[in-house]
């Protein structure tokens, strides 16, 4: 079987799509004949990996094309034997002599979006193939006339490993023997339109060179051994919904910085056990992680990625990833790690027009760019495109044992018009402005979410009333577990705000969020989307004139966010109110704990969290209306706000006094005998001034409320008292 000229010069100018059809082993008539391409060889012969035996190959072309027919009635597994132009002699395996890594019923799944594991079929892997360990690289490229993978092992050159087309899949797939961990790499694409090629970086690598190059990187994964069995198999038992969770939202590059050594960030290695002992310390039950998947600008806080595989190389290699999560976990820490499917950057290195068209985002602007970010968006309706998503989170669960997700601008993925102007945006087919794709994606990842990976939780970052975000899936909802109260936050940071001399008039924004709080499973969020672009600090928001109210006022806010039926998420710095708006370029001011009224509020922020742990009946009941009840919601002109909390033998009396001035005040209970008061946001162990109720008062036989029985208070100003009935 000899070559056309016209083969032969698509072999040599790199235009071959079909390699694996012209190179490497192949019957031909009575024997087979053998073909390599290397470019910079004096000689080539193929050695017999069985019996050692040599077959010279002629160079049939000057561009390095060497051929032998041989009299073999079948083809046998071969070494090639070449000979540089210096006369070196090497012996390497030829890569095109390999059957594909991808079988039919692989290309089946990955066609139809419905492949669970994606992440061990696309991208880089390190594999033992036929005895013979190297790199199967594959990559989903359909429209793409040619692509080569390129790196350290071929000089960046397009022509030396050019890739096949696995039939009608789009994927091109070439293993590379003799690879292995640490090799970077890259993808040469010849698109549709020009014969032009370019560069792209891997979108399911797991790491990536720093900028500028965004290179991808061959990872071993296999060099960390996880020692968090405990607490995955306790997961998988335990119901997210009624266990207690306060989650910690973290910023890793400006958490904590070392300034002794140029004011790096820390590591993974060095975040896990300073975040584990921070979250013990004061009662976390999770933290939760802005992005950490590789984006190349530090600005966007990781909101914008371009490797959705891959932690990011800022704080160390994959496996130091794994190292921080098993310590967390280890110290009985969860893991939640911020997820961005709604849009993706316009880097030319990454996923935009990935092979020459308009692949991951869709080609009408009015559908696949985003007006506020200058992003692109994703093409929900490409089977493949979801499934790169759902595989990225997928990915995370079983690579990194992370344990669940808050998912970023679902809001802006489920509507076509999010942000848009008439005539800006396409109707769904019904003619509506639901975004029906997006919603079949969220679906698909949280059904499959909560099938792979029990206990795992899913959370939206949801600003609309869009109904049933909390639903399951089987019931008609998008089946997240929870939802950000972005009303909430809005309303009580707006009455934070007032002067208490005028919160009369705006006491409804305390009390309005309970008429829609049990229409969706809700997290009280407190989150860095309120400490920066110009909002100042969680602690600036606050009314006063000086430290000591402000703090007094966020004692406040933060005892009654706790109080509040729901799961919790406080921003990292806002627990001892930080003063200055968050930078991610800076350190938090950690100093500022030596002040009072900073420790005080850490002091408090962790004594909510073990009151809330303690409680784990009320937890339990974050999401059951019969578990909550008013006591004195109205009234404004004092300024003071009552509710109960009961579930089983817990039992909370809550009562805030939201201006400076000291009441007494009688409150309407339904147990007669003494009430303890255990926890007091007055209370000189939080800075505040001291004065309360001795640690407790009895009830006395007043009819208050609707009830038999009350209690006579005292309510320091600006404060917050929580009371239950002695045991």
């Amino acid at each position: 079987m000899r070559l056309s000229a016209a083969e032969i010069a698509a072999l040599a100018e790199a235009r071959d799509g079909a390699p694996h059809d012209r190179l490497g082993l192949h019957p031909a008539g009575e024997g087979c004949v053998v073909r390599a391409l290397l470019r910079d060889a004096s000689a080539c012969a193929a050695v017999d990996r069985a019996t050692g035996a040599v077959h010279p190959m002629a160079r049939v072309h000057p561009c390095g094309l060497f051929e032998a027919a041989l009299p073999a009635a079948a083809p046998f597994a071969h070494r090639l034997r070449v000979t540089d132009g210096s006369g070196k002699v090497s012996e390497v395996e030829d890569p095109y002599r390999f059957l594909p890594t991808l079988g039919d019923q692989d290309l089946h799944f990955l066609a139809q979006g419905d492949d669970h594991r994606i992440h061990e079929k696309l991208g880089g892997n390190v594999r033992v193939v036929d005895g013979v360990r190297g790199v199967a690289f594959a990559v989903w490229a359909p429209h793409a006339r040619r692509v080569s993978v390129v790196g350290d092992l071929n000089g960046w050159d397009g022509r030396y490993h050019p890739m096949r087309l696995l039939g009608a899949s789009g994927i091109w797939e070439l293993f590379v023997p003799g690879l292995g961990p640490g090799a970077r790499y890259k993808y040469e694409i010849v698109g549709p339109a020009s014969p032009t090629p370019f560069l792209k970086t891997d979108p399911c690598a797991v790491a990536f060179e720093p900028s500028p190059h965004h290179a991808a990187i061959v990872a071993d994964l296999g060099a960390h051994r996880w020692e968090d069995a405990g607490w995955m198999d306790a997961r998988a038992r335990r119901d997210p919904l009624r266990a207690p969770m306060s989650v910690y939202e973290v910023h890793l590059g400006s958490w904590r910085r070392v300034p002794e050594e140029g004011d790096r960030p820390l590591t993974y290695r060095e975040l896990g056990p300073a975040l584990a002992d921070h979250c013990r310390a004061h009662g976390f039950t999770h933290v939760e992680l802005l992005p950490p998947a590789e984006h190349p600008f530090d600005g966007s806080w990781g909101y914008q990625v371009t490797g959705y595989y891959a932690p990011t190389r800022r704080f160390g290699e994959a496996a130091d990833f794994m190292a921080m999560v098993d310590t967390l976990h280890q110290a009985g820490v969860g893991v939640i790690v911020d997820l961005v499917p709604a849009h993706f950057p316009k880097d030319a290195f990454a996923l935009a027009r990935f092979d020459g068209t308009a692949l991951y985002e869709h080609a009408d602007p009015r559908q696949g760019e985003h007006p506020d970010w200058g992003t692109l968006v994703f093409n929900f309706g490409r089977h493949e495109v979801r499934n790169f998503l759902v595989g990225a989170a997928l990915s995370w669960l079983d690579r990194f044992h992370v344990d669940g997700f808050r998912v970023d601008a679902v809001a802006s993925m489920l509507y076509l018009d999010y942000s848009r102007k008439d005539g800006e945006w396409v109707p769904n087919p019904a003619g509506g402005r639901e975004n029906l794709d997006a919603i079949a994606f969220l679906r698909q990842l949280n059904a499959l979410v909560h099938h792979v990976a029990p206990g795992a939780v899913t959370i939206a970052e949801e600003s609309t009333a869009f109904p049933g975000v909390t639903r399951p899936v089987a019931e008609g909802g998008l089946g997240f577990d929870l939802k950000w109260n972005m009303g909430w936050m809005h309303d009580w940071l707006a009455y934070f705000r007032q002067d208490p001399i005028h919160r009369r008039w705006h006491h409804d924004k305390l009390t309005f969020g309970m008429l829609y709080q049990w229409s969706e499973r809700f997290v009280q969020a407190l989150s860095h989307d309120e400490v920066v672009h110009g909002k100042g600090s969680l602690l600036g928001k606050m009314a006063g004139a000086d430290l000591a109210a402000k703090s007094a006022n966020l004692r406040c806010l933060l005892a009654l966010q706790w109080a509040w039926p729901g799961k919790k998420t406080l921003f990292m710095g806002c627990e001892f109110g930080q003063p200055a708006e968050w930078s991610h370029e800076r350190s938090l001011d950690w100093h500022l704990l030596a002040v009072p009224e900073h420790a005080g509020l850490l002091r408090l922020v962790g004594d909510l969290n073990r009151l809330m742990t303690g409680h784990p009946e009320l937890a339990a009941a974050d999401f059951d209306p019969a578990a909550f009840a008013w006591v004195q919601p109205d009234d404004a002109e004092q300024g003071v706000l009552a509710f109960r909390r009961r579930a089983g033998i817990a039992h909370w009396l809550v009562v805030a006094n939201l201006t400076p001035v000291a009441r007494a005040y009688r409150l309407g209970v339904p147990e007669a005998g003494r009430w303890e008061e255990v926890l007091n946001t007055d209370a000189a162990a939080y800075a505040g001034a001291g004065q309360g109720n001795l640690g407790g008062v009895a009830t006395h036989a007043v009819p208050a409320h609707g009830q038999a029985q009350s209690l006579d208070l005292h309510l320091p100003g600006l404060s917050v008292l929580i009371l239950r009935p002695s045991a």
